[in-house]
């Protein structure tokens, strides 16, 4: 969480590289109570006071004395995945838990549909009917424009994101190591798809998707209503083999890190899970285009949301811990995420998006958490997009994010959103790994930093959103500058 500090010293502070600028308003953010009636099927997380498995053992015993089912538990960082029927659920148990549990929060609005079966439980594997067939856009991107030919032939004449960065540069040092692998958590990869599947590794794929808990079972990390995540994929290491278009790293391998279920949600357990498998699996690099719903903020003031955002940061942390690098899409509604005190459009599953005012403790996950690579999106001419968000102290690179040519199921198409920005830098991050194999997290974070083209504020495309402010060595709009793939392999 950032401190509330005066304007004009958080400015000079973000200015001089430190402390991240805040939010304009320290208000009290706007509740959304989350007041299932019983019989209800919910789902929440459940943090211990410390991480360790007695603690966490003693926690299950209460989930189940309070009515309720253990989905996952995750001992390394104190967080427990629980399903319930009971609408006391979060009150009893911390009555149950006593010490142990330092906190529960509700993950979403909407009743359960990946319902996990347990002893003495009513509920089994059945959906609510809520939402049926509704596809959420990942992060608010826009729909794939395909691109037209035969499905054979070559499209890096339509890769001008790659010269920009100076990807095709760098791959005259390498093109990756296949030592790397890049955590793609998302909606799945296409196994198929010809420009993929020579490095997509089986056996570190995933889905995260039932429940919160890593299943491994065949198909299961397979995309199903979205092309999102074969595109994102693409963009990272899509192979060099004559066909299609060449990723930033093209011989790095990828694991599909299913996070997206088939309506479109990213509730906030599939999250914690794909950044634990990632740590566990000894992941390098991960990319996250998405924001954790269903709110685009989490306010650290409201009990629900704040044990959410505590979960979510403990599974972040534990990932770079174990030396794991990770990109995320800064968002696409044109925010400055400094200085933006509302959300209309949350919650976005069952319950009616409300109005509501947010301070500086409320963070879109996992964009704002500390060791995340924020990325914004910037067109052909080298502007901001319009869609993109950006803000002082939260932006820490750009990179292409504005039609951008990638493989989607059965072919390639085009897509808009920072979800096409951050590939980018996870794509350089892997070559740079690559390349220097013994950087931290911490470290490639710097030198990603620091080998940014540093870029002068420009007016907003369209005239939309908030004007640029900072100087050229770090502003709103491109952070440290433009990623450089060729100062990443040097």
């Amino acid at each position: 969480m950032r401190s509330i500090v005066g304007t004009a010293a958080a400015l000079a502070l973000v200015l001089a590289g430190g402390l991240s600028a805040t939010a304009a308003t320290s208000e009290t953010s706007t509740p959304v109570p989350i007041l299932p009636p019983d019989g209800t099927v919910m789902s929440y997380v459940v943090n211990t006071g410390q991480a360790n498995p007695g603690q966490t053992r003693k926690a299950e015993k209460a989930i189940a004395a309070a009515g309720g089912v253990v989905v996952q538990s995750w001992p390394q960082i104190g967080v427990i995945v629980a399903q319930s029927d009971r609408a006391a659920f979060r009150d009893d148990i911390k009555v149950t838990g006593k010490n142990a549990v330092s906190s529960v929060g509700a993950t979403r609005t909407a009743e359960v549909k990946d319902k996990v079966t347990g002893s003495g439980v009513p509920w089994g594997p059945g959906s609510s009917g809520w939402n049926q067939g509704k596809n959420k856009p990942v992060n608010g991107d826009e729909p794939s424009v395909p691109i037209p030919g035969s499905g054979t032939e070559q499209y890096t004449s339509l890769q001008w994101d790659m010269t920009m960065i100076g990807s095709d540069k760098a791959n005259l040092v390498t093109d990756g190591s296949r030592n790397v692998l890049v955590g793609v958590l998302d909606s799945g990869i296409d196994p198929n798809h010809v420009d993929l599947k020579a490095n997509i590794d089986v056996a570190n794929s995933v889905n995260c998707t039932v429940g919160g808990r890593p299943d491994q079972s065949e198909g299961g990390w397979y995309p199903t209503t979205s092309d999102h995540g074969t595109h994102v994929a693409g963009t990272i290491a899509a192979a060099r083999n004559g066909v299609g278009i060449v990723g930033v790293a093209p011989n790095v391998r990828l694991a599909s890190v299913k996070v997206v279920n088939d309506d479109g949600y990213i509730y906030p357990e599939y999250a914690i899970c794909g950044f634990m498998w990632a740590a566990q699996q000894g992941m390098d690099v991960t990319n996250n285009s998405y924001y954790v719903d269903p709110f685009e903020f989490w306010c650290a003031d409201q009990p629900d949301q704040a044990a959410v955002q505590e979960a979510v940061t403990r599974a972040v942390k534990w990932s770079v811990d174990k030396g794991v690098v990770s990109a995320a899409a800064a968002g696409n509604s044109a925010l400055d995420l400094r200085t933006n005190t509302t959300d209309a459009g949350s919650p976005n599953d069952a319950a009616e998006p409300v109005t509501r005012t947010i301070n500086s403790g409320c963070l879109d996950l996992p964009a704002q958490l500390p060791g995340v690579v924020t990325v914004s999106s910037i067109t052909q001419t080298g502007q901001l997009s319009s869609f993109s968000n950006r803000g002082l102290g939260q932006i820490d690179v750009a990179a292409p994010g504005s039609r951008i040519a990638s493989t989607v199921p059965g072919g390639w198409a085009y897509k808009n959103g920072t979800s096409m920005a951050s590939p980018h830098v996870a794509g350089v991050l892997a070559l740079m790994k690559s390349v220097h194999p013994e950087l931290t997290p911490a470290q490639m974070v710097e030198k990603l930093q620091a080998d940014a083209t540093p870029t002068p504020c420009s007016p907003p495309q369209s005239n939309r959103g908030a004007a640029c402010e900072g100087t050229t060595a770090l502003n709103s709009y491109y952070g440290y500058g433009i990623v450089d793939a060729l100062k990443a392999v040097q």
